[in-house]
């Protein structure tokens, strides 16, 4: 007994030390909330800490790093998406549990679904193939994520059972879908890249399609459609400080959300540590700079290596800053609904360069970016009518960079009471609340 008392308290300790410390100030700044993390320095924390930020979609205005010794201390200056400081306590509370846990990685919100993994060659209306397919085997999607860059496509979608509402757990089901879907994907022209699978792991979904692309090797590829851009490319610079034995990276790009994140998802899965970083933000340009080692200690050594790095931030930061014009779809969810509008996109000559599905209490919430066939701005008559045919007062859209139609006002509330509802969700995965409706 007098032992099992001692390792109580040892363990105590461990947790003391190596939870970290989570301090969220409103006085100290005028415009934005200081987050400040304090912890126990390891490989990925500083993506973990930036994953949870950008997870509720609040905007990084400025951040500081820095790693002395085996400690790590990490300020945020952050944002909602209306620039204002942070002031719902639910909001607070969860960033504090949920930065105060990291070690102990979160929860999983499609536990009761099954997640696919889909790479290969993009073309026009390749998406509604592969919803056309999934609707035809009874797969309804609860959740989906759709990249495209270079002329490759990355998805991952979360689908159930349409008829129990259950995760499909039937192995022979599962084969038949992937071999379908492997089908759509390789075309007439893809027969060796194009790739299905049922994934059983946990990885944040944005990290992990960043993963899908790297390992598809997206960076060293060149684009089938030149679309017209509407931002600056990102400018990644990388030197060496030798009398520190530091790489530092240098990137310059657009500021938007999850900027931040996509670099350092990055160079995390590329198997570099930050050892300090500073970010800011300039009117609607993004600064950062990183100061970075090996796992082993050792900084950037060739200049093959240095070139590798920046192909792949150029092209972390260019996946998420899609082209063309946002298609905001709000309806109640039914069996086919995906299969029937991406199909409505290609007979009109729409091609989807990403999208973002979701649904909430049987509403299906979908974001989708257009261009035409060629990659440019797609035309606004016939964005009106495809409204008209999918319904105008459920598909609103604006121009990348321009205003939403008078239909849209009320979407920012939308999202704010989505992020609500998504807070109160966790919390309750989290068991700090006994229900989230």
């Amino acid at each position: 007994m007098e032992w099992s008392a001692c390792v109580d308290e040892y363990e105590k300790l461990v947790i003391r030390m190596t939870t970290p410390r989570v301090v969220i100030d409103n006085a100290v700044c005028p415009t934005s909330t200081v987050v400040k993390v304090d912890s126990a320095r390891k490989h990925g924390i500083l993506l973990e800490a930036v994953q949870v930020l950008t997870d509720l979609n609040l905007s990084i205005k400025k951040a500081y790093v820095s790693a002395d010794g085996r400690w790590f201390m990490d300020v945020f200056h952050v944002t909602d998406l209306n620039g204002n400081k942070l002031t719902d306590e639910s909001v607070i509370n969860y960033i504090e549990q949920s930065l105060g846990s990291v070690h102990y990685g979160q929860p999983n919100d499609f536990s009761g679904s099954t997640a696919l993994e889909l790479t290969g060659t993009d073309r026009i209306g390749l998406l509604s193939e592969v919803f056309a397919v999934l609707s035809d085997l009874q797969c309804s999607v609860a959740d989906a994520k759709v990249w495209t860059h270079n002329g490759r496509i990355a998805s991952l979608i979360h689908v159930k059972d349409s008829n129990s509402g259950a995760r499909i757990e039937d192995v022979q089901l599962i084969s038949v879908i992937e071999a379908r879907l492997r089908n759509v994907l390789k075309g007439d022209n893809d027969i060796r890249s194009a790739k299905t699978s049922v994934s059983m792991a946990v990885t944040h979904t944005e990290r992990r399609l960043h993963q899908m692309m790297f390992a598809d090797r997206d960076y060293e590829r060149k684009p089938i459609l030149e679309s017209v851009p509407t931002n600056s490319p990102a400018l990644v610079t990388v030197q060496n400080w030798v009398e520190r034995g530091y790489s530092v990276v240098n990137v310059q790009a657009k500021d938007r959300t999850k900027l931040l994140f996509d670099v350092v998802c990055t160079l995390t899965d590329m198997g570099y540590i930050v050892f300090h970083a500073t970010v800011n933000t300039i009117g609607d340009r993004g600064y950062l700079e990183f100061y970075i080692r090996h796992q082993d200690g050792t900084p950037i050594s060739s200049e093959a290596e240095r070139q590798r790095v920046i192909l792949c931030l150029e092209a972390a930061v260019k996946r998420r800053a899609s082209e063309g014009v946002r298609l905001e779809l709000s309806t109640s969810d039914r069996q086919g609904l995906l299969a029937d509008v991406t199909r409505t996109f290609r007979e009109n000559g729409l091609n989807v360069t990403r999208a973002e599905v979701s649904t909430m209490k049987e509403t299906a919430q979908n974001v989708f970016y257009v261009t035409d066939v060629m990659g440019k701005p797609a035309d606004g008559k016939i964005i009106e009518s495809v409204r008209e045919k999918i319904g105008l007062s459920y598909l609103r859209y604006h121009k990348e960079g321009g205003e939403r139609d008078e239909q849209a006002v009320g979407m920012a509330g939308t999202v704010l009471l989505s992020l609500g509802s998504m807070v109160r969700k966790n919390l309750y995965n989290l068991g700090l609340i006994r229900s989230y409706s």
